[in-house]
Formats: structure tokens, sequence, C-alpha cells
């Protein structure tokens, strides 16, 4: 299942993150809503689940972390079914000057890391909320997988490009929810 883009929207609330991701309209902006998921502030063992609508009567994908606590355990991404989808998890050592994170899925396996060690080493030395996140994920053959782009908003809002069509948008989708999470945003 490929999108070659979506919109990632998130919104506070006090327990939990709420996510809605977006279909890319023929205009550029918010289209139809392809999920929407709530994440639990700290959990023990994360679980986040996606579901058509705000109603969470069907899900449609979800992903799990392997161990609770272990924050470089990882995280295997599901479909609806409970197949697996593909798995990330976050590069700590890697991660500690500018955030890194592995990504896995049928036929591919590949890195993402902030675009600008610039912009990472500020965000983790100042508290400027206008700081933009962007991730480059590529394969391990150094071919383009997927972009991350933070919006400059008063609420997270990330643009989502696949340029890889094995990446199934579900473990992207996954992926960019992870980013968010994983960051603390």
């Amino acid at each position: 299942m490929h999108l070659p883009a979506f919109l990632v929207k998130q919104r506070f609330a006090m327990t939990t993150n709420r996510y809605e991701i977006l279909a890319v309209g023929p205009d550029g902006g918010e289209g139809q809503l392809m999920a929407f998921a709530e994440q639990k502030r700290l959990a023990f063992k994360e679980q986040v689940t996606f579901y058509t609508d705000t109603s969470k009567s069907r899900p449609v994908f979800s992903f799990k972390a392997r161990k609770a606590i272990d924050l470089a355990s990882g995280y295997d991404v599901f479909d609806e079914a409970g197949a697996p989808l593909g798995f990330f998890r976050k590069e700590f050592g890697a991660s500690l000057l500018r955030s890194t994170f592995h990504l896995e899925g049928p036929g591919f396996a590949g890195v993402g890391q902030e675009r600008s060690q610039l912009t990472a080493l500020l965000r983790r030395f100042t508290d400027l909320p206008f700081l933009s996140i962007h991730f480059d994920f590529v394969s391990a053959e150094g071919t383009p997988l997927m972009t991350v782009d933070r919006q400059f908003k008063l609420r997270d809002r990330y643009e989502v490009r696949v340029l890889d069509p094995r990446v199934d948008f579900r473990l992207a989708a996954a992926m960019a929810v992870g980013l968010d999470a994983l960051m603390q945003r």
C-alpha cells in the first residue's frame, strides 16, 4: 500500500497525544482522513493503534514496542490482521548529536537522520520552539526512502513524502508518529 505523500497532524490532550494522518489534497492542503491514533503519554510498553476515524471502531494498523522500558528495543508495525509490515527503532548512540532511526520493511532497510547537524545541536542545547525538524531516510544502498518535514505551526504538523514504492504507507505513518513520540514533541 503506497501513498507518495501525506500529512501528520498532532493534537494535544491532557494524557494523550492525538494524531491525524491526512492525504494531501489536490491543492497541496489537507485532504481525506486516512487514519487516527492516540498515544498515551508515559506508557511503559508503547502500543499505538491507528483507526479509520475518531470513533475508533475499526483498527487499520498499529505499532508496538518489543520490550517494556527498553528504549533501544524497537517497534514492530502490523496491519489490521496482525501481519508484520516492518520495524523501526531509535539509534540511541548515533542520536546523541543528531537523532537517527533505523527503518526496515519487506525488501529494504535504511536509516533516517535529522537533515541539519546545526539544527540538531541547537535543539539539544536551547529551547527554541521555532526550530524545524527534518528527517531524510535512505536505504542501505543510498537511495531515498522517505522524508519527514515538520512545518512551523502552532501544533506539530509533518509533511511525509514516500519516495520509494517499497515503503508501505502504514509503515511510513507509524515511523512519522514514532518520530514525534520518541522525540517527545
